[in-house]
């Protein structure tokens, strides 16, 4: 197990240890997610509720001996307890961030055991960040239990995962659990455009709801599409139609000629928009959330036509949205089928099946037979 400091595994980049290790620094990329990730808790968005208590334990010197922080990938977790380590003030030197997937067998667990024994470098604390910690196995887990029953005064665990299921209740009882939300489409929005003006990139609205959608939940994927957009654009000016093209998300045009077939109840029609983008290489997970955000706005707008979606669609999607909003053909079980058609994408034999089955669903509930003779 490979037990070395964070700033040597795969923590912060430390500069000055860079420097002395004989690095160029003016050569070096540093990725977006790296660059803009938080290095203290005002950075910190859309986990309020953990920084607070992470906050309240620090302001009354009630520190555990192990967190758990479980949520799924890319909400930060790890920035989270690094950041944690640091308001403790515990050095890169007393700081380790391990891969359990890498470091998952007995041995290495062991080896873990023996080094907790060994007193800090120069802080108060050792810290040991356990990233993917579900994927030790059954003996490492058991080793580690008996490590977390009775830890050093001076070691505090962190495990990261993002499958908590996996883990013995044993383990789980041991910690201090921290459930980690998935960022919305809105904050990732925000992030994408606040890094974008950074960068100097004229980013517009709905360009930058695109790249939050297909982030799909995650600051780091969100950030790496962000990425591949800059890398892609020649004139440092993204637009909806590049970001189309990079992340091979279907055309807004495919998206608006389904809703509206779906709204005029056009069912063969919708049928052939949904296979021609297939017979395209469409993305069908993508394609699924870009007709839940548009169908959503439309359902909202039909209840209230001042709703504001300025912030989500161009202008011209917004009267478009507003003009198949005054049919009142989007209802809720509309929605309802879509939602649940994308929560089977992936497990799918074929990807747009579930899609197709919801169109199909929509028509029989209507009992429309136009669709079967």
């Amino acid at each position: 197990m490979d037990l070395r400091p964070v700033h040597e595994v795969r923590g912060p980049l430390n500069f000055a240890y860079l420097l002395q290790a004989g690095y160029n620094l003016s050569m070096q990329h540093l990725a977006l997610y790296r660059k803009y990730r938080p290095a203290k808790f005002s950075e910190i968005v859309g986990q309020e509720a953990v920084v607070s208590a992470l906050k309240g334990a620090l302001k009354d010197d009630k520190i555990s001996h192990a967190y758990l922080f479980a949520g799924s990938r890319g909400t930060g977790k790890t920035s989270i307890a690094r950041i944690f380590a640091r308001e403790l003030g515990v050095s890169d030197k007393d700081t380790y961030e391990i891969d359990a997937a890498s470091n998952r067998g007995i041995d290495d667990i062991r080896a873990l055991r023996d080094a907790v024994q060994t007193l800090p470098f120069d802080s108060k604390y050792k810290i040991y960040i356990l990233d993917e910690v579900h994927m030790l196995s059954k003996d490492a887990f058991n080793a580690l239990l008996k490590t977390l029953e009775e830890p050093p005064a001076h070691v505090i665990f962190i495990l990261a995962t993002t499958e908590m299921q996996k883990l013995p209740e044993t383990v789980i009882s041991r910690c201090q659990v921290f459930e980690f939300k998935r960022p919305s489409v809105e904050i990732l929005r925000k992030v994408i455009s606040t890094a974008a003006k950074s960068e100097k990139i004229s980013l517009d609205e709905s360009s930058a709801e695109l790249i939050a959608i297909a982030g799909d939940g995650s600051f780091r994927d969100a950030y790496g599409t962000l990425e591949r957009v800059i890398a892609s654009s020649v004139d440092a000016k993204i637009t909806s139609a590049l970001v189309e093209e990079v992340i091979g998300a279907p055309k807004n045009t495919v998206v608006n000629s389904l809703v509206s077939a779906i709204s005029d109840k056009k069912w063969s029609e919708a049928l052939s928009v949904l296979r021609h983008a297939t017979e395209a290489g469409g993305d069908m997970t993508l394609l699924s959330k870009l007709l839940i955000v548009k169908l959503r706005a439309i359902l909202m707008l039909s209840i209230d036509p001042s709703a504001d979606f300025s912030k989500t669609f161009s202008e011209e999607d917004i009267n478009f949205a507003k003009k198949v909003a005054a049919s009142k053909n989007i209802s809720a079980s509309t929605l309802v089928a879509f939602l649940s058609a994308h929560e089977h994408i992936a497990r799918a034999p074929m990807p747009e099946l579930p899609l197709e089955l919801a169109i199909i669903s929509l028509a029989e509930k209507g009992n429309d037979q136009s669709l079967f003779s």
